[in-house]
């Protein structure tokens, strides 16, 4: 997967134009609350769970902050860290074995998900007007972990972890209503590969004013990796807001 997203990206790199850079530098950073649902499973060697159903995993806290860098230097790309922890728990009751979770009638258990990443992207700015269009491309350092604690009896833990640096394409457009602070637009990070898939994106509405900015959208994350005897094929949604300061 690393060397077939990193050939395309650097090709992408090299033909976009460089007098689409920006005219001056810029710089800004974001924080947000998405108020994310978690379906999907995970898998322990040849056994399965339902994060949902099972599990009865909920949202603890989804934190997400991003910080950008942009520049009128030509060939050089702009600079974007994005960072995102999602934390859930929730008490549920295996139907079937999980790792060293062994049912005979059913295991009541506590579960917990830590899921962790941290995005540095290089990109270019290929329109900046009143529409606004980003190409690049994405690291995304992926820490995930699932445990499952079993309540009683034995009080066995199993735990499924998936941990990579994935690259991903990133596109990023805004379209601008005139004299209004008013914007629409979406971002998303994507990438799939034999077998695995990630992809992840927003779309929102966006109000500025001076230096502030006031978003409101829908977002989504798709993760399907397996790393060894480890699987997570999960998906998070919700709505989100954010505000920020851009310079």
């Amino acid at each position: 997967m690393r060397n077939a997203v990193l050939l395309a990206g650097s090709t992408l790199m090299i033909a976009l134009p460089v007098a689409a850079q920006a005219d001056v530098v810029g710089l800004g950073a974001t924080v947000s609350y998405w108020d994310s649902s978690l379906s999907g499973d995970a898998a322990r060697k040849t056994d399965v769970v339902d994060v949902d159903n099972d599990l009865n995993l909920e949202s603890d806290s989804t934190a997400n902050a991003s910080l950008y860098f942009e520049h009128p230097v030509p060939v050089l790309p702009n600079v974007r860290l994005n960072y995102t922890l999602v934390q859930q728990s929730g008490r549920g009751q295996l139907g079937a074995n999980f790792g060293d979770i062994f049912v005979n009638t059913g295991a009541s258990v506590r579960s917990d998900l830590d899921l962790e990443q941290l995005d540095l992207t290089l990109y270019y700015e290929v329109l900046d007007n009143w529409v606004n269009l980003d190409l690049g491309l994405t690291a995304r350092k992926l820490n995930g972990d699932l445990t499952v604690r079993q309540i009683g009896g034995a009080n066995s833990v199993t735990q499924s972890s998936v941990d990579a640096v994935i690259p991903m394409g990133y596109l990023a457009v805004r379209f601008d209503l005139p004299l209004t602070g008013v914007s629409v637009g979406g971002e998303g990070n994507f990438v799939a590969y034999d077998g695995d898939s990630l992809r992840d994106f927003n779309v929102y509405g966006q109000y500025e004013v001076s230096a502030l900015q006031f978003r409101a959208g829908y977002r989504q994350m798709a993760v399907d990796y397996e790393d060894g005897d480890d699987r997570l094929d999960v998906t998070l949604d919700g709505p989100f807001v954010s505000a920020g300061v851009a310079f």
